[in-house]
């Protein structure tokens, strides 16, 4: 039986941690970033965990 192919798209979007935990990046950031508040761009920058019931979904997927 051949090898199973990673879901490139899905890998490209998020990243797995040591803990098996699920970041993704902070939506919003590439335009219309000039009116934004300082607050609002420092914490634009910080990447963000998915929730819990979409982790599952997201190492099942990539587990295949």
């Amino acid at each position: 039986m051949p090898k199973m192919k990673t879901r490139k798209a899905l890998v490209k979007k998020v990243k797995i941690t040591k803990g098996r935990k699920v970041i993704r990046r902070t939506t919003g950031q590439n335009h219309f970033n000039a009116k934004c508040t300082g607050k609002q761009t420092r914490h634009k920058r910080k990447d963000q965990r998915l929730f819990k019931t979409d982790e599952k979904n997201v190492l099942k997927s990539l587990s295949k």
